[in-house]
């Protein structure tokens, strides 16, 4: 895994297309519990190194039900996004994740993992690329509908603040899937 981790981090692949240089931003072990596929590191996350380091990070702390130690230790989460580096801004968010990353570096990661219980999915791109056809029309109804994807997947809404006005109209989201989810995540790291 030291040796996959490393190529990642010196990885270069889609230089030509960012807007700073590349700075692969993720975390795992092969140890890791649970594996979050997220969309790509924001300018906070690329510019620490730290996956998941904004308001979007703390939200998505607060549903799993984890502390930020335990979030970012390795051997309950991996943290790999389907763009590793930082793609850019535009007017309303981030510019979408780069196509090259996922296929060229979630197999062999994912292949490393060596007993991961569950994957969640955050976010349009990695629902799409993940559920494929047996994905919904929507993010809502992939979300809604959570438990048709166990127990291999989790598909969640991404905890962006930008997304406020997606939870206010889905308050069943809080009520009736972050509880499902806290209770999958606490029976998988803490069964002993």
């Amino acid at each position: 895994m030291d040796e996959l981790l490393k190529k990642i981090k010196d990885c270069t692949l889609c230089q030509e297309f960012l807007p700073i240089a590349p700075r692969p931003v993720m975390a795992a072990s092969s140890k890791s519990k649970i594996i979050i596929v997220g969309q790509a590191p924001g300018r906070k996350a690329h510019d620490s190194l730290t996956p998941w380091n904004d308001m979007s990070g703390d939200n998505l702390r607060n549903w799993l039900g984890v502390s930020r130690e335990q979030f970012y230790d390795t051997s309950n989460f991996a943290l790999i996004p389907m763009g590793f580096c930082f793609p850019g801004s535009e007017k309303y968010g981030d510019v979408p994740p780069r196509k090259e990353c996922a296929p060229t570096w979630h197999p062999p990661l994912f292949e490393a993992i060596e007993n991961p219980e569950l994957i969640i999915l955050i976010g349009q791109f990695a629902m799409k690329y993940y559920l494929q056809k047996k994905a919904y029309k929507t993010i809502t109804e992939n979300v809604s509908h959570f438990e048709s994807f166990l127990p291999d997947y989790f598909p969640l809404v991404h905890p962006s603040p930008r997304n406020r006005i997606w939870l206010k109209k889905n308050p069943w989201f809080e009520t009736t899937i972050i509880p499902e989810l806290q209770k999958i995540v606490h029976q998988i790291l803490f069964k002993d």
